[in-house]
């Protein structure tokens, strides 16, 4: 996701790059008299299609677990992958990924240190991504988030007696909160979100808000080839990054209509956190981990920070923070001390993580 978010980000500063100047229609653009863009405006508005959703079909019969995938109700098969230790495992992860990846592209790397500890992990491939229905088009919030609590009932019923864990990362994380503010929330025992997607439009660059909602209505269908803005790097682990930049399972061209269903999500996401793992009738509170790399800049510091001060306070929720650590923190170089923190959160959520990231965390939480 983070290089449609870097494209969002980047409208706010950069205007006379060599990318911006290329998207402009001609050089008299700027001078191009209220009257001329209003028409402009108007033409491209007659030649207008409506965005495309994908969203969940009528249901057919009940979610079933195969071996290879999760069946949902209308069907949709969602491409399942298990990573499992040896011997009986202590505890359950199932894991989202972000927007525009898949299940393996977020863990394959990291799923030995999590089986190591004993914990048996688990990654579908959300609707819209990777191997699963309609590639390329979004299939709306809802959707994600009762697929994300759909799979956490099945797999939860595999390991019957073992405590479950979700774990999104980036988009994952903004389906979690959602899924965890509906109602029927997965049943879980805690959440971990890696940089939650939490830029909402009241948050967003009014440049980029702007231009977003007009090729919303105007172009959405128009797919961009992502790059890479400059200072937008998404992980200091060159290797991931070269291996991720060349996955052909990764969608590299995005719709429009795609990217602002994502702002529709952390929308949506952003209004759930106050309300994020409180408890509700049937149901306990669910604590949860939060962590942050102090060089992403693909979900903005600030804003990050405001998001998780709404979030419910009493220790419901521990931050952890990480210098150095960008978007991608199961794929940064310090992927096993992050995968060492979220193995003991698991064991013992009151005690503080071995590196120490959660009293960082309280701190920049504080501003400090």
């Amino acid at each position: 996701m983070w290089t449609s978010l870097g494209r969002l980000r980047y409208a706010e500063h950069v205007t006379e790059s060599k990318e911006t100047r290329r998207r402009v229609a001609a050089p008299s653009a700027g001078r191009m008299s209220r009257r001329g863009l209003m028409a402009l405006a108007a033409g491209l508005a007659a030649t207008a299609c409506a965005p495309v959703v994908r969203p969940m079909g009528p249901p057919i019969g009940d979610p079933v677990l195969a071996a290879d995938a999760l069946v949902m109700a209308d069907g949709a098969r969602l491409p399942l992958h298990a990573w499992l230790p040896e011997g009986t495992p202590r505890g359950v992860m199932v894991a989202l990924h972000g927007f525009n990846e898949y299940s393996r592209a977020l863990v394959a790397d990291a799923a030995p240190l999590f089986t190591q500890a004993g914990l048996a992990l688990y990654a579908y491939d959300q609707r819209g991504f990777g191997a699963a229905p309609h590639r390329g088009l979004w299939p709306g919030a809802e959707t994600l988030a009762a697929d994300a609590s759909a799979a956490a009932r099945l797999i939860a019923r595999r390991h019957p007696g073992l405590p479950l864990v979700m774990m999104g990362e980036s988009m994952g994380g903004a389906v979690l909160i959602l899924a965890d503010a509906g109602r029927d929330p997965p049943p879980v025992q805690g959440y971990v979100l890696l940089a939650p997607a939490v830029l909402s439009r009241a948050s967003m660059p009014g440049v980029a808000r702007h231009a977003l909602d007009l090729a919303t209505r105007t172009v959405p269908a128009v797919a961009t080839v992502s790059s890479a803005p400059p200072g937008f790097t998404p992980t200091n682990n060159a290797s991931a990054w070269f291996r991720w930049s060349r996955d052909p399972m990764i969608i590299h061209a995005t719709r429009v209509d795609a990217v602002a269903g994502l702002v529709d999500l952390m929308d949506a996401a952003v209004a759930a956190a106050p309300r994020f793992g409180l408890p509700r009738p049937g149901r306990d509170a669910v604590p949860s981990l939060i962590l942050y790399g102090s060089l992403d800049r693909i979900v903005p510091q600030d804003t990050t920070r405001a998001v998780l001060r709404s979030m419910p306070a009493g220790g419901l929720h521990r931050v952890g923070y990480y210098e150095g650590g960008r978007h991608m923190l199961l794929r940064d170089m310090q992927a096993t001390e992050v995968v060492g923190d979220i193995v003991a959160w698991m064991a013992a959520p009151g005690a503080h993580l071995p590196s120490g990231a959660d009293r960082a965390g309280a701190a920049w939480l504080a501003g400090r």
